[in-house]
């Protein structure tokens, strides 16, 4: 009996209508005998919550409430119990909405669906949050340009202290030689006056900001709540904790010295940001100027981006020269101008003010500065002679190591590995490396990994010390639904060292990094999870006693959380964690496990299922899908009421990173006919919410072969496959696809036994 467990079914929104819910509720009392079930018609109504309210303050001290109705992604707010766990069962857009009403197999899966809910609260605990780290509620900000500054003034809006870190001796950045900026509030259509002084000022004089000019981040330990970073200024350094670092080291030019092509080296060839420099200190006397756009950007031999300022800036440029003398020819040479939004009104002044825009592509520029350009309008080549300046419009290089460094390798390859430099990959009878030791906080530390002098933040992780990127240098996490966030948990990059912008981008930009950064803190004091399983208070426990030290689990962390002890055994930093379960599922002894999600869980979920036997010719397939893109796809496919076969069955997963091939194995072995696993797509335009989850799942599924072949099954009864969130209608044909597989392929010969 299940004195501590209560089951509520609803049977609202057309479920009453698909399913016999007082069936259900007999079902759950004859099979699990819980301290109450019973049927609703509107359980998310005020009637049904004052109902499920009134028992859990009964006598009967029920401690968990399963509630078999809606998605587990709708109505979190209305069934949210103070010290009560709350499971969710669905049997609305997975179930009623998406099959036959009063099918015997729609019914049959509304019945498991109550299985496996009630199983999920039986098999987990309510998550016991880990409290005992310390927190600091101060920001850090690295870099004193604009964007910086813009980040510890928002930050001291919101209440925060900060510290701004700015390695050289003044703060401002590029920002400070600059002339004029581009327009940023109405008409849009004339350079604006530098007030980065004003910014500065605002800064320096705020009691809530301490600024450390002439300082570098000597090391970066810790994690949210707790950074434990030292500063250097010169031989002397100082030891500070903080609570969330913003990084808003921003750009630096691209290197013209690798465009001789474009006449770079050559008197009066110069850079829009050299030229910036003639305007700010006096102008220049030119009275002939050709703009080249797209110097050495867009290009793959060089920068292979758009760096979006670029054109605006050129056309700054121009205003400004006409402005000091009308007289002035001036040439804007262009592939594609762009000028997004209100940019247009800038470029439209431009045009009015008698600035020549060409279309086309430059063949050559000769050291008498006579430009050629293959004109796209004429269909013929066009020599501009006569010249007295050519400017390179060279594009943004993100600030994502210092000057002169060589990036890491980008971090976009799903199926890259996860390691720190000089790591082997890790097999089960890997011994850990003797190189890792304790460090005086216990915090392990591998000393063979190279720690160079050119990282922004030196951080202490096994991963090395950069900030992981994407392509170019660029540092991010998840471009889609993330913005700001880095794969370093409390860590947000913003402005251009995020992507090229603007500045009137970049200080918005720095404002959504430091809300982010005070939410990871705010979550940190609760020792909750910041993203994307916000609030979330579970972390992985890790039971020694059965570890074999092969460290899959430090090796396929995305966010570097574990490390390992001078013994080898891992060593999590909780806050750093995003509770992704891959170390999980990583584990070939499942030792790893969270209080309310585990191995064990899944499989007693999916063994809870009622498997009939191979003559009723009803196959059962378990569908282990993402729960932040493919459940919610298969969500949608209900809420259009698309119909697809009611033979599956749907498990939500943290991600397919915490899928244990003994999830999979257990569920055939226990008659299952297939198994799907659906994880988030990869790609340039789409990401993994756990960055690799979905290329670590197709990796493990291609060496269950081998299991499958000892268990004499076919291969193709275990499929992997990427779903994009908003493809509910590819979603549900991978299942009736593999379906129909199945039904080729023939019942599982396990079944029955």
């Amino acid at each position: 009996m299940n004195d501590k467990t209560a089951v509520y079914v609803c049977s609202g929104c057309a479920i009453g209508e698909a399913v016999d819910a007082e069936a259900l509720v007999a079902l759950a009392e004859e099979e699990f005998k819980p301290a109450r079930a019973i049927s609703h018609e509107f359980l998310c109504g005020d009637e049904g919550l004052a109902m499920i309210g009134t028992d859990l303050a009964g006598e009967g001290e029920i401690e968990k409430v399963v509630v078999c109705a809606c998605s587990p992604r709708v109505m979190a707010d209305r069934f949210r119990f103070d010290g009560a766990q709350v499971v969710r069962g669905n049997l609305r857009e997975q179930v009623a909405w998406c099959h036959e009403p009063g099918d015997e197999d729609t019914q049959m899966k509304a019945a498991d669906n109550l299985r496996m809910a009630v199983t999920q609260a039986l098999k987990s605990e309510p998550p016991e949050p880990d409290t005992e780290a310390p927190i600091s509620r101060r920001l850090l900000v690295v870099g004193g340009g604009s964007t910086g500054l813009a980040a510890a003034r928002e930050a001291a809006r919101a209440g925060y202290e900060s510290v701004l870190v700015e390695q050289s001796s003044e703060l401002g950045g590029h920002a400070k030689g600059f002339s004029k900026f581009l327009p940023q509030r109405p008409p849009y259509r004339t350079p604006e006056a530098n007030n980065i002084a004003e910014l500065i000022a605002e800064v320096e004089a705020d009691q809530r900001i301490t600024v450390k000019t002439a300082t570098k981040v000597a090391s970066t330990a810790g994690g949210p709540g707790d950074f434990r970073v030292t500063l250097a200024n010169g031989t002397a350094q100082s030891d500070e904790s903080f609570g969330a670092i913003v990084v808003a080291t921003g750009w630096r030019p691209y290197d013209a010295g690798k465009l001789g092509h474009l006449g770079y080296g050559n008197p009066g060839v110069v850079t829009n940001v050299e030229l910036e420099g003639l305007l700010a200190s006096g102008g220049t006397s030119a009275k002939a100027v050709a703009f080249i756009q797209c110097a050495g950007s867009r290009d793959p031999e060089h920068l292979p981006y758009c760096s979006q300022v670029c054109c605006g800036v050129s056309i700054k440029q121009a205003l400004q020269l006409r402005q000091a003398d009308p007289e002035t020819m001036i040439y804007v040479i262009f592939d594609e101008l762009r000028t997004p939004g209100t940019a247009e009104e800038f470029y439209r002044a431009a045009q009015e003010a008698g600035i020549v825009f060409m279309k086309g592509k430059i063949s050559s520029v000769a050291a008498d500065l006579t430009v050629t350009v293959n004109d796209a309008l004429l269909g013929e080549e066009v020599p501009l002679g006569g010249l007295d300046m050519v400017v390179l419009a060279t594009g943004m290089v993100p600030n994502a190591t210092t000057d002169g460094a060589l990036l890491p390798d980008p971090d976009i390859d799903p199926l890259a590995p996860i390691f720190r430099a000089g790591d082997e990959a890790a097999d089960e009878e890997e011994t850990p490396d003797e190189s890792t030791t304790d460090s005086d906080d216990d915090e392990s530390v591998a000393l063979d990994a190279p720690r160079p002098e050119n990282s922004i933040l030196n951080l202490q992780y096994r991963q090395g010390p950069h900030l992981p990127h994407l392509a170019d240098g660029f540092a991010d996490s998840h471009f889609i639904c993330f913005p700001y966030e880095t794969r370093r948990t409390g860590i947000y990059a913003c402005g251009p060292l995020r992507r090229p912008m603007d500045m009137g981008e970049a200080a918005e930009d720095a404002a959504g990094a430091v809300l982010k950064a005070i939410q990871a803190i705010e979550q940190a004091s609760r020792a909750a999870a910041v993203h994307p399983r916000v609030g979330d208070l579970s972390y992985p426990k890790f039971g020694l006693d059965t570890c074999t030290k092969c460290r899959r689990c430090t090796v396929e962390c995305p966010f570097g959380a574990i490390d390992e002890n001078a013994e080898g055994f891992p060593v999590l930093t909780n806050t750093r964690c995003r509770r992704c379960g891959t170390c999980m599922g990583a584990c070939p002894v499942r030792t790893i496990s969270f209080d309310n999600y585990s191995v064990e869980m899944v499989n007693s979920m999916s063994k809870a299922v009622e498997i009939p036997d191979e003559f009723d010719e009803k196959p059962r397939v378990l569908v282990l899908a993402c729960e932040n893109d493919a459940y919610p796809a298969l969500d949608k496919a209900g809420i259009q009421g698309r119909k697809y076969s009611s033979m599956a069955r749907i498990i939500p997963v943290r991600c397919l990173g915490s899928v244990s091939l003994v999830m999979i194995s257990d569920a055939l072995s226990s008659g299952y006919d297939g198994v799907i696993l659906m994880g988030c797509k990869s790609g340039d335009d789409y990401q993994c919410h756990f960055v690799k989850g979905s290329a670590i799942a197709k990796e493990r599924v291609s060496k269950i072969e081998e299991t499958l072949k000892s268990m004499m099954l076919e291969g193709e009864r275990v499929a992997s496959h990427e779903v994009a969130i908003t493809d509910a209608a590819g979603a549900t044909q991978i299942i009736d696809d593999f379906v129909a597989s199945i039904d080729e392929i023939g019942m599982n010969p396990f079944k029955g036994f």
